[in-house]
C-alpha cells in the first residue's frame, strides 16, 4: 500500500493504476472488480476498517464489495442515486449496442447498501461531493485543508485526465459539468478510478 497525502493510501494492483482502490483514514473507498477480491483482502485485512465506500455504480468499483463487507463485517456506502445500481448489480450505462448488453450480463454480485451518502456529508476529514454524469450517483471526495481530490471516474487518466468512455457513461454532457467543477476547485492531488495520481500546482488547473 502507498500513502499519497496524510491519511490517503492506495492499494497496490497489476497493472499498476489501471483500476485504483484506496483507503483514507479507516474508510475502503471501492473494491475493484470481482477477481480483486483477494487482492484487496490481503491488502485491508487487520485493519481497522469502518465502511467500504463506493464512488459509483459500476461493477470495476463495487465488484469485490460483497466479498470485503462480509469477511470484515463492515457496511456498504455509497450515493443514494447509485443505490440500486449496487444492491441489483445492473449498472445505468451509456449509448449503444455494447452498453446495452453490459446492462443485462451483472459482472459481479450486488450487496446491500447500509447508508447514502449526499452532497455535503463528512467522510474521514473529506466532504462528499454528489456529480453526476458517469453514473447518476457518482461521488467524490474533497479535502480542503491539502486540496486532495478522489475523483472517481468523472475523469479518466489513461494518458492525460479526459472524459471517460461514453458507451460506460450515463449522460456525457451531464458528466462535462462535474468535471467542470472538480477542475475549479482547483485540487492540488487527485486520485482517479483508473490512471495514475496527478499533482498540480498552485496556480494550476486541471485540463477538461
Amino acid at each position: 500500500m502507498l500513502e499519497l497525502a496524510p491519511g490517503v493510501s492506495q492499494l497496490a494492483d497489476f497493472p499498476r493504476n489501471q483500476i485504483n482502490v484506496y483507503v483514507v483514514e479507516n474508510i475502503l473507498v471501492d473494491a475493484g472488480t470481482l477477481a480483486a477480491r483477494g487482492r484487496v483482502l490481503r491488502q485491508v485485512t487487520g485493519r481497522d476498517l469502518q465502511a467500504n465506500l463506493i464512488t459509483h455504480g459500476h461493477p470495476d468499483h463495487f465488484g469485490s464489495s460483497r466479498a470485503v463487507c462480509t469477511r470484515l463485517g463492515i457496511p456498504l456506502w455509497a450515493g443514494v442515486a447509485d443505490r440500486e445500481a449496487i444492491e441489483t448489480a445492473i449498472p445505468a450505462t451509456g449509448e449503444g449496442r455494447l452498453a446495452r448488453l453490459m446492462g443485462k450480463f451483472p459482472l459481479a454480485p450486488g450487496h446491500p447498501v447500509t447508508r447514502v451518502l449526499h452532497e455535503g456529508d463528512e467522510v474521514a476529514g473529506f466532504t462528499v461531493l454528489e456529480v453526476p454524469g458517469h453514473s447518476p450517483g457518482h461521488i467524490a471526495l474533497w479535502r480542503e485543508w491539502d486540496a486532495v481530490l478522489l475523483c472517481g471516474d468523472v475523469f479518466f487518466n489513461i494518458r492525460r485526465p479526459s472524459q471517460p468512455p461514453g458507451f460506460l457513461t450515463w449522460k456525457p454532457d451531464v458528466n462535462r459539468q462535474s468535471m467542470r467543477r472538480l477542475a475549479d476547485l482547483r485540487p492540488r492531488l487527485v486520485l482517479f478510478g483508473h490512471g495514475k495520481p496527478e499533482r498540480y500546482g498552485p496556480l494550476e488547473r486541471m485540463p477538461i
